[in-house]
């Protein structure tokens, strides 16, 4: 048991999860993933050795921000209305992608967002047209994001979801698992659609418990030791009858939207589950509302719905082996990752070098 464990550790957790705010950037870099960016900072239309930052609250890093770059020129905006009334001082602006704020910041060269979804910020003219330069918080929070789909695959698998249910009439209910069933996932196979920084999170600890791992990636076949076989995203609808479970970890995109349709939910090995902490757009969610009545999907974990908030009137909701979390599978991540992710990229902003976690509108992550 032991062993065991001190296996799994080893595998899960982060190489560096102790240490403090004062990693290196090489320690940084190996932990997270993180990659720079093609274009230094220097390069930029506008860019500015000296320039204007201006942020919204998170975290308190503004605090934090100003104390480790005390000749920095910062700019607190408590709420939108400030936002918008400083913007035309703001070369850099960090923690918001309004589109009002980003309008009037005339002068804009850089936006950091604190999430990692960037749909909405590519609606935005200058974001989407790549005419001001976007990163964002990817894989900042994937170990937390892994951790959760490996949960709820956990509490599918155990019956939790049902047994949980009926808690409240103090049923003793040692017959309630009967279709599919308890099953251990150890020997089973996960197909993660999206071996991004969430993806490969989640891989790596459903390797650590015995499962057989495949994934898709758009970009190519390369893939982290733990991941069996890496095929591209048009292999989605042969691999997914391969796979006892399902995770969801795209980005929505105009090629993910709606993805997991009823084509692709037919093709599952009938009893599937199916998790899903990417996007609720990349869902068609009546399919998988059908897919789970008729037992083609044997359930659901979501902590992303379309629509989201998912309406209180919603047949998920009322599902016996669907489990719901309202989008909060990144929280209890370590906040100290977004920090020195933003640290750095302000870092080399200033010195005109290239940032880390920089979004390509066309990709649409």
């Amino acid at each position: 048991m032991i062993r065991t464990l001190a296996v799994y550790l080893l595998l899960v957790l982060p190489t560096a999860v102790l240490a403090q705010d004062d990693w290196s950037v090489d320690e940084f870099v190996a932990t997270t993933g993180v990659r720079e960016g093609l274009i230094a900072s220097r390069e930029l239309p506008g860019w500015d050795a000296q320039p204007t930052i201006l942020i919204a609250p998170g975290w308190g890093f503004p605090e934090r921000l100003q104390t480790t770059f005390p000749d920095a020129e910062i700019i607190v905006a408590n709420n939108l209305p400030e936002a918008i009334e400083q913007a035309p001082l703001a070369d850099v602006i960090v923690g918001l992608c309004n589109a009002d704020v980003i309008a009037a910041a005339d002068k804009l060269v850089w936006v950091q967002i604190y999430w990692s979804g960037v749909e909405r910020c590519l609606d935005v003219d200058k974001l989407g047209t790549g005419e001001v330069l976007l990163t964002n918080m990817q894989k900042m929070s994937s170990p937390t994001i892994g951790e959760h789909a490996v949960a709820m695959t956990l509490s599918l698998a155990r019956g939790l979801v049902q047994y949980g249910r009926i808690m409240e009439t103090g049923e003793w209910r040692r017959d309630l698992m009967s279709n599919p069933g308890m099953y251990s996932v150890s020997g089973r196979t996960m197909l993660v659609v999206g071996l991004g920084g969430i993806g490969s999170a989640a891989a790596k600890r459903a390797k650590a418990l015995g499962m057989r791992v495949i994934a898709t990636r758009n970009s190519s076949r390369e893939g982290p030791p733990w991941v069996d076989y890496v095929g591209l995203s048009d292999e989605l609808n042969e691999l997914v009858g391969e796979a006892d479970v399902v995770v969801n970890a795209l980005p929505l995109t105009s090629s993910t939207q709606g993805l997991f349709n009823r084509e692709v939910f037919a093709g599952f090995k009938e009893g599937a589950y199916f998790i899903n902490v990417g996007r609720g757009g990349t869902v068609v969610t009546d399919d998988l509302v059908a897919a789970l009545e008729s037992g083609q999907v044997g359930g659901a974990g979501l902590d992303v719905t379309d629509p989201e908030p998912l309406p209180a009137e919603h047949p998920l909701w009322q599902m016996p082996n669907v489990i719901i979390t309202p989008h909060v599978a990144g929280s209890g991540s370590d906040r100290r990752y977004h920090f020195m992710l933003l640290r750095e990229n302000v870092r080399r902003y200033l010195g005109g070098d290239a940032l880390f976690n920089v979004v390509d509108p066309e990709r649409g992550y």
